[in-house]
This record gives C-alpha cells, sequence and structure tokens, in this order.
C-alpha cells in the first residue's frame, strides 16, 4: 500500500468514474461467479471442491498480492501500474469465459486475482495523492460506496446475465462482460492522473511468497478435503501452516530491523490497538459475509430450485441497504461513534440468524418475500460495519504507518472472504450431503450468524470515536 505523501489537489473529477469502475470490477468479480456456481459445475464436470476454488482462488490470489502491487505502484508509477493491471485483468476475464474446464477455468481466476491485486492499490492510493479536504472525504466516500455496491449488487447482476443468456454464451457472460468495460477503461485511462509516491519502499518477495504460501497452505485443504477424503496432503498442509506462519513472522520481524528491507505486514503495527482491533474485526466479518454469499447462491439454486436471476434478486433487499448505509455510515458514525459500528454488527448478526430460524422451521416456504426483511436488515447492518472500518481503525494510526495499516486490512479482508468460502462452504456443502440441503442451510447460515455476533463483540473494542 502506498507511504504518505504531499496531495496534489485537483479540481477534476473526470479520472475519478474511471478507477471507481476498475474497483467495481474487482469486487463484483469475487462475487458474480456465485449464481453461476451450478451453471459452471453441471457444464464443467466441476464437484462442490472445483467450483469452490472459482471463487476462493481469485480472492486467494487477489489477498496475497494486494501489498506488493500496491509498493510497485508507488514506485513505478500508480497510473502505469493500473494500466498494466486494467489490460491483465481485461484479458485473463476473456480466458476464464472461454475456459474448456474446470482446472483452466480456477487457474484463469488466480491469474485474475494477480491482476486485481495490481490494479485495485492504486484505486486508493490515486484519491489520497489527487484529492485534498472535503473532495477527498466526498472522494473516500464514492470509494467505499462501490465497493458496498459491488459486494452485494455482483449476484444480482450474475442473475441477469444468465437469465439473459447473451449470444448463448451461459455463465461464461459473467466473464465476458468485463472485456468491454476492461477495454474502455483502458481508453480512458488517460485521464487518470500521473503519481508516484516521493520515498517508495522496497517490494518484499521473501515476505509476499511466505504470504501466499501459508494463505495457500490453509485454504486449499479447507476448500477439497471433505470432498476428497481428507488424503494425506490436505493433513500435511494444515499442520504446516503453523510453521509457515511462524517463519513469516520471524521473517518480517528481521526485515523490520533490516533498513533495507521494508516488511509486507510490519509486526509492530500489532502493537497500536487500533490496528489489532480492526483486524480482529476484519476476520470475523468478511469470512461471514464471503459464507453467507456462497451458500445462499448454491442454497437458491440447488436446493430451493431458483433460476440465477431468481437467487439474484433474492439479494436486492440486502444490496439496497448495504448501499443506503454506505452513503451515510460516514455521518452516523461522526455522530455516534463507535457505538453505532456495534449497533450495525448485531443487527448483521440478527439478519443472518433470522435466516437461519427461517430455514429451520419454514424451508419449504422460503420465497423472495419472506426473505426480504432479513436481508434489509443484513445489508443496513453490514454496510455500517464495512464501510467506516477503516476510517475507525486509520484515524488513530500515524501518517508513517497508514499505508501498511491499510494494505493490512485490505490484505485481512480478501484472505477473509476466501476463507469464508472454504470453510463455511465446505460446512454447508458436507451437512447439506449429509442431511440434505434444509439442514446445510441451517448449519451454514448459523455459521454466519456466529462470525457476525463475534464480530459484534469485536467492535465493541475499536477506538471510541
Amino acid at each position: 500500500m502506498p507511504r504518505t505523501e504531499p496531495a496534489a489537489v485537483t479540481t477534476s473529477w473526470r479520472a475519478l468514474p474511471v478507477i471507481l469502475l476498475a474497483q467495481f470490477l474487482a469486487v463484483v468479480d469475487f462475487f458474480i461467479v456465485n449464481v453461476a456456481l451450478p451453471s459452471i459445475g453441471t457444464d464443467l464436470r466441476a464437484g462442490p471442491a472445483g467450483v469452490q476454488f472459482v471463487v476462493a482462488g481469485y480472492g486467494l490470489a487477489y489477498a496475497c498480492c494486494l501489498v506488493a502491487g500496491g509498493r510497485l505502484g508507488d514506485a513505478f508509477g500508480r497510473r502505469r501500474l493500473f494500466v498494466l493491471g486494467l489490460a491483465a485483468f481485461t484479458l485473463t476475464s476473456l480466458l476464464c469465459g472461454l475456459a474448456p474446464s474446470a482446472a483452466a477455468l480456477v487457474a484463469a481466476r488466480v491469474l485474475q486475482g494477480v491482476a486485481a491485486g495490481a490494479m485495485v492499490p492504486q484505486v486508493l492510493a490515486t484519491i489520497q495523492a489527487t484529492y485534498a479536504g472535503p473532495m477527498r472525504a466526498r472522494a473516500l466516500g464514492l470509494f467505499g460506496a462501490t465497493i458496498g455496491a459491488g459486494s452485494v449488487a455482483g449476484e444480482l447482476i450474475g442473475g441477469v446475465l444468465l437469465r439473459a443468456d447473451v449470444a448463448g454464451t451461459g455463465w461464461r457472460a459473467i466473464f465476458l462482460v468485463n472485456v468491454p468495460l476492461g477495454i474502455a477503461g483502458l481508453f480512458a485511462a488517460r485521464l487518470m492522473p500521473q503519481s508516484r509516491s516521493s520515498s517508495p519502499a522496497p517490494v518484499d518477495p521473501r515476505g509476499a511468497l511466505l504470504l501466499a504460501g501459508t494463505l495457500a497452505l490453509l485454504l486449499a485443504p479447507l476448500s477439497v478435503g471433505r470432498e476428497l477424503h481428507w488424503p494425506l496432503w490436505t493433513i500435511a498442509a494444515l499442520l504446516a501452516v503453523p510453521l509457515l506462519g511462524l517463519a513469516l513472522w520471524r521473517d518480517q520481524r528481521a526485515a523490520e530491523r533490516d533498513e533495507r528491507r521494508a516488511p509486507m505486514l510490519p509486526p509492530s503495527l500489532l502493537r497500536r490497538p487500533a490496528v489489532r482491533r480492526g483486524l480482529a474485526v476484519a476476520l470475523l466479518y468478511f469470512p461471514a459475509v464471503g459464507g453467507f454469499m456462497f451458500v445462499f447462491a448454491v442454497l437458491a439454486q440447488s436446493g430451493l430450485g431458483w433460476s440465477p436471476l431468481r437467487a439474484g434478486l433474492g439479494l436486492t433487499p440486502m444490496a439496497a441497504g448495504f448501499l443506503v448505509m454506505s452513503l451515510v455510515a460516514a455521518r452516523i458514525v461522526a455522530r455516534h461513534g463507535v457505538t453505532a459500528i456495534v449497533v450495525g454488527a448485531w443487527g448483521f448478526a440478527a439478519g443472518l440468524g433470522v435466516l437461519a430460524v427461517q430455514a429451520l422451521l419454514w424451508y419449504d416456504r422460503l420465497s423472495l418475500l419472506t426473505v426480504a426483511p432479513a436481508m434489509l436488515v443484513t445489508g443496513l447492518g453490514g454496510g455500517l460495519v464495512m464501510v467506516p472500518l477503516f476510517g475507525a481503525v486509520l484515524a488513530t494510526v500515524p501518517p508513517q504507518v497508514a499505508g501498511a495499516a491499510s494494505g493490512a486490512l485490505v490484505t485481512a479482508q480478501q484472505a477473509g472472504l476466501a476463507a469464508g468460502v472454504a470453510t463455511v462452504g465446505s460446512l454447508f456443502v458436507a451437512v447439506a450431503g449429509r442431511s440434505g440441503w434444509a439442514g446445510g442451510a441451517v448449519t451454514g447460515l448459523a455459521a454466519c450468524a456466529v462470525l457476525a455476533a463475534g464480530c459484534a463483540v469485536a467492535c465493541a473494542r475499536l477506538p471510541r470515536r
């Protein structure tokens, strides 16, 4: 993530839609595949583990490349990295849309995540370097709203594209739609101002490899272990996670002491209560979001027999609540402090809990109408947590470590989303295989509600104002 530098204020807003479009595409592409997973599994003959990797592989690669992408943008120019990342994202989207097999699709999704990891850090860094004062606040508000809208609109957009079956492409349209949008973004990228850090930190390849290895050894076995009946390599990988995690910790501590290196995730950040508590919130909130989106998409289509479009429409109240709260959360939190975030987190947990109870008592009567109130509450509560989370943490962090702190939070966000798909998704599929879709629904939704309740408890320890 970017180092602090003087802001070059501009009165032009022409570049903002371009960079926010890229941010929107990157967020949407994590969630848009959820409604297409049954179709992908049938068409490419992929089992539950394979389709989970279509989601988790993108999130894992994205998480591992964010900090390195920010460092490269600082050093070589953010517009240059943005253009390269967007071009690679467009190309890999085309590869996803043309994938002949599940293995090819997963590989293309991993590459797409790498491209997003190069492109997305330049968005926030450019906003920070280009705008100041009220203009920066407004730009950051639109940035947060873009993330919120993309998080909950992805499945609705996917449902519309699947229903339209553009030129007979079926599920492939959810990836191919990125191609014309990406090309348009590349032409418009000339509007983006040039910027780079005056004192860029070097990339930390050793730390990047250790982080990627730790996340891969954790998420890969959790995604495919049950489907493969837990072969020896999955057990060995999970046992190796603490060892590789310890190696990562020691390496990053050594990098902090070495003036020639700049750690990706400085361990000293954890000595700051705001960062430590913010990471605790992120590591509970985002797995709940990722797990819920996966569970609902698969349940709605495979369990309830809804069409992809109907499954997407089921999330519309949540999307509306999230978007509305994205636009007003900053003002609410400015007035009521962390209490507002705690209330939002409990609302998020309550909405998920009500959905779990509905699945337990009235599974056969679930419909767009019956789930709408709980979906709305879930969206409103989730928006009141996610949008102000970064501000609540970074407000108490000195400018010289703000880039590293935001990098740690964004990495936790993407890793958490992937972990939610891998863990909650695996639990949901396992119970559904033994007890039917109703049992899987109750278990998966209840697991998400428990994570959300833990998030609410963690939110109470964020900085008071």
